[in-house]
């Protein structure tokens, strides 16, 4: 009996609207029908009953007539509401409600409904557009964070290229009228401020172009690791010195050359020792490594190191401690890096050293010539 009433209710929720409808007719006919005939006989006694009466019986038609309307219109009306409740009720409260969780930019709620009327698609149509509704929101609000977050970057990373020739053009300006700057460090100088302009002129360009930050292009080029490695050790003395602190670095490596995107870890290694010069007692480290295709950079400082918080959270964008402290790191600038080091090919680690300070590696997969 069980089986066959769940049978009927799954047929009954595959009929269409019309075959619904059709279906209360039919039935709403019969049981109409059945009525009228018990109210024809009910009329016929009632007939007799009063036939040996001398006034006229006329009255008993009148009252079978409206009888049988009254029993006609109560039946559609009934026919209606049952109509209304089974096949209309439910869905279109549904979507009543749906469409005010819209108005309200709602869309984190789902539309259910089994029947496979043309109520049902309906529900399924709006199911599926409130889905791609919520999809172009997150779509949007992604590439509008996106966007907040590419104009902090830049305006954050401008500072260091900028800082640098400015530091380059105060030496220069004192110094070259002087005649006290030999010609092998002039020429490194010049060298070294082109890298930054040029940095700068990419910074312009992409500010222009760029739409997402993972679009950020990787250009690999051949560079000697020597070379490579005096360039980042020059930042690193420029930035430490304007904080009066010092920077020592070490090299394990048995390569040659190296591939890499120069200014993208450039970019990298100015963010992290930004972040450790800005939040150091006195002295960065700095340990450079060449291994099995991967270049690696770890900087440490002499700090107080991360908190438990900033472990987990330092490499989300704009993360700042609790506590806005000259010794307390934050995450804007390791979020950067974080972001490169993945279009690198690498990863971001973050930690504590064993003597307490920050210690933070990036590693960028690359070519080596030995």
């Amino acid at each position: 009996m069980a089986k066959m009433i769940n049978w009927l209710r799954l047929k009954l929720k595959q009929l269409s609207l019309l075959q619904s409808f059709i279906l209360l007719c039919s039935l709403t006919l019969m049981m109409v029908s059945t009525i009228i005939v018990l109210e024809f006989e009910w009329a016929e006694r009632l007939r007799r009953q009063f036939a040996s009466h001398p006034s006229d019986d006329d009255w008993v038609l009148y009252v079978l007539i409206a009888t049988i309307l009254v029993t006609v219109a109560v039946a559609i009306v009934a026919m209606a509401i049952v109509f209304y409740k089974w096949k209309l009720k439910t869905p279109l409260d549904m979507l009543m409600k749906g469409s005010e969780n819209i108005s309200e930019n709602d869309l984190d709620f789902h539309i259910s409904y089994d029947h496979k009327d043309e109520m049902g698609k309906l529900c399924q149509a709006f199911e599926k557009m409130r889905s791609q509704l919520e999809a172009n929101h997150r779509v949007l609000w992604r590439s509008v964070e996106e966007r907040k977050q590419l104009n902090a970057i830049f305006a954050h990373d401008l500072r260091t290229p900028l800082s640098v020739l400015k530091g380059y053009s105060e030496f220069l300006t004192a110094y070259l009228p002087q005649n006290k700057i030999p010609e092998e460090k002039l020429l490194d100088t010049i060298q070294t401020m082109n890298v930054h302009i040029v940095r700068l002129e990419r910074y312009t360009e992409a500010m222009n172009s760029i739409q997402k930050l993972e679009d950020m292009p990787v250009h690999r080029v051949e560079m000697e690791v020597e070379l490579f490695i005096s360039l980042l050790n020059d930042s690193a003395h420029q930035i430490a010195e304007r904080s009066g602190k010092t920077v020592s670095s070490s090299i394990k490596t048995d390569s040659k050359t190296v591939v890499v995107d120069k200014h993208m870890v450039m970019q990298v290694f100015e963010n992290l020792i930004a972040n450790s010069v800005r939040y150091a007692e006195s002295h960065v480290n700095v340990h450079y490594e060449i291994d099995n295709g991967h270049f690696s950079i770890t900087v440490m400082d002499d700090g107080i190191g991360f908190s438990v918080e900033a472990l987990q959270k330092a490499q989300l964008p704009f993360y700042r401690d609790e506590v806005w402290e000259a010794n307390v790191h934050h995450g804007l600038g390791l979020y950067i890096c974080h972001v490169l080091c993945e279009k690198h090919g690498g990863s971001l680690h973050i930690e504590n050293s064993s003597s307490g300070g920050g210690r933070v590696t990036a590693c960028f997969v690359c070519g080596v010539d030995k």
